[in-house]
C-alpha cells in the first residue's frame, strides 16, 4: 500500500510511515486517526523540531479526464493517486442551463434579457469546465503539502500537436496550410495507410478508396472518413461500418479524438503558472520523456505510473512497492437549484433548502451494517440522504436503500469521492 501520512502534535507534517508502523502507533495509543482520505495519523508525543524530516517531491501528470499524482522521496514512491475530473459534467450542466434560458425567452416568459457584449474577461480566463481541472489539481497540491514535507514539484508540460496527431508525416508548408493542401487525396491516403489494405494488410495490388462509414449511413467525404481497401475487402464490407465489419481500430486510427488533447493544451500553462506561484521549485518534462522513463523502468501504462515517471528527476532504479492507489473522483458540492424540472423543462418538484438529515448529508461517506433482509451486509459508500430516513447507497453496480439507524458517518462531504484500488 501507499505510506501513511504523519502529523506531529501541532499538526505539522513529519515523514510518512509504513502501514504496519501506523497500526502499532494507533494500537499503543500514541497516535489517532486525523484524516481518512488520504489516511493520516497525528502523534500525541512528538514535535517537528525533535524529528528528522526529509524532502519529498510531488509529481503531476495532468490529463483531460484523469490526472496522476505521486509523492516520491529519492527512489522510493511514497504515495500515489488518480484524480478524476468533472469538466464534462460542468459543460453539460451549462449547456442545459443555456438551452432552458433560451427556451424561456422564445416563449416570452418573464425573464431577464440575454447578455452578450457587456461583460469583460480577465487575463488568463478559462471556461468553467477547464478551470475545474486546474482547481482540482491545485486543491490536492495544497492538501498534500499539509500532510507531507513537499519541497519540489514536477509537472508534465505536454503539448499535443493536433495537426501531427491526424497526420504524422505532414511537414513544412503542408503543415502550415492543412492536412492535404498540395496533396492528392489518393497520395495522402497511400502515405497514411502505408500503401496496404487497412483490413487484410495486403500489399502490391490495386487499392480502392473506401468510406469507413458509408455515405448511405451518413458518412462524408472528409479525409478522416476515408481509408484504402483491396477490391475483395471493399466488396465484403458493403454497407457496413468498419466497426460492424470487425475492425473498430480503423475508425480510431482514422479519426483520433482531439477534444481531450485540446483541453490539456489550454490548461497546461495555467496550471504551470499557478504551481510556480506557490514558491516551490517546479520541474517540467515532456510527454516523450515520461514515456522514455516508463519504458526504461519496464512499467505498465497508467496515470499514476506516468506521474511517477515525470521529469528528469526519475532515478535509474525505482522502489515501486505500492499495492494500492487512491482513486479520487470530483463530484462538486451539489447544486443550488430549488425548483426541479422534468425532461421537457417544466417544473415538477421542489427541493428544500435543508441539506442535513439525521446528522448526515448527501456526499458523506458512511458505513452501514445491515444484519438481515434484502440488503444484509456491510456497506461503505457515499450516501444520498432522504428526508424520510431511508438513505441510498451504491457500491459498484449494487444499490441499497438503508435506514439511517444503521448508518455511521466515516467522512464528511468535501466534494470528492474516494476508492482504494489495487494496482
Amino acid at each position: 500500500m501507499s505510506q501513511v501520512f504523519v502529523l506531529d502534535m501541532n499538526k505539522k507534517p513529519l515523514d510518512p510511515c509504513c502501514p504496519a508502523r501506523a497500526r502499532q502507533l494507533l494500537k499503543k495509543g500514541r497516535a489517532s486517526v486525523f484524516r481518512r482520505f488520504p489516511f493520516t495519523i497525528i502523534l500525541h508525543d512528538r514535535k517537528q523540531e525533535d524529528s528528522v524530516i526529509h524532502e519529498h517531491r510531488l509529481k503531476i501528470d495532468p490529463g483531460s479526464k484523469t490526472t496522476g499524482l505521486a509523492i516520491v522521496h529519492g527512489n522510493c514512491v511514497v504515495w500515489v493517486a488518480e484524480l478524476s475530473h468533472r469538466g464534462q459534467r460542468i459543460k453539460n450542466a451549462m449547456l442545459n442551463r443555456c438551452s432552458i434560458r433560451k427556451s424561456r425567452r422564445q416563449r416570452k416568459t418573464r425573464y431577464r434579457q440575454p447578455r452578450f457584449l457587456n461583460r469583460t474577461r480577465a487575463n488568463g480566463w478559462l471556461p468553467p469546465s477547464l478551470l475545474s481541472r486546474v482547481c482540482n489539481v491545485m486543491t490536492w497540491m495544497e492538501r498534500l503539502r499539509k500532510y507531507c514535507n513537499i519541497t519540489a514539484l514536477s509537472q508534465e508540460l505536454v503539448k499535443f500537436d493536433t495537426q501531427k496527431m491526424q497526420n504524422a508525416e505532414i511537414s513544412g508548408v503542408e503543415y502550415q496550410q492543412g492536412e492535404i493542401q498540395g496533396y492528392e487525396v489518393r497520395e495522402y491516403l497511400l502515405e497514411k495507410w502505408q500503401r496496404k489494405c487497412a483490413y487484410c494488410k495486403v500489399t502490391g495490388i490495386p487499392l480502392e478508396i473506401e468510406h469507413i462509414t458509408p455515405k448511405s449511413r451518413g458518412g462524408s467525404n472528409r479525409v478522416s472518413n476515408l481509408t484504402l481497401a483491396c477490391h475483395t475487402c471493399n466488396q465484403n464490407k458493403g454497407n457496413k461500418t468498419a466497426t460492424e465489419f470487425g475492425f473498430p481500430k480503423i475508425q480510431v486510427l482514422a479519426k483520433l479524438p482531439l477534444k481531450d488533447a485540446a483541453a490539456v493544451n489550454i490548461t497546461r500553462w495555467a496550471l504551470y503558472q499557478r504551481l510556480c506561484a506557490t514558491g516551490l521549485l517546479v520541474e517540467v518534462g515532456s510527454g516523450s520523456l515520461t514515456k522514455y522513463n516508463r519504458v526504461r523502468l519496464n512499467l505498465q501504462k497508467s496515470h499514476w505510473i506516468d506521474a511517477v515517471c515525470v521529469g528528469h528527476s526519475v532515478p535509474e532504479e525505482l522502489d515501486l512497492t505500492v499495492t494500492h492507489y487512491l482513486n479520487i473522483k470530483a463530484f462538486g458540492h451539489g447544486g443550488r437549484q430549488i425548483c426541479r424540472i422534468n425532461a421537457y423543462g417544466f417544473p415538477n418538484r421542489h427541493r428544500e433548502r435543508r441539506k442535513n438529515y439525521f446528522g448526515m448529508q448527501t456526499g458523506d461517506v458512511i458505513k452501514a451494517v445491515v444484519l438481515k433482509g434484502k440488503y444484509a451486509g456491510v456497506w461503505i459508500s457515499r450516501v444520498v440522504v432522504k428526508a424520510r430516513g431511508w438513505f441510498d447507497l451504491k457500491i459498484s453496480e449494487k444499490k441499497a436503500s438503508v435506514h439511517h439507524k444503521y448508518c455511521t458517518r466515516l467522512w464528511f462531504d468535501d466534494g470528492y469521492g474516494y476508492t482504494n484500488c489495487a494496482v
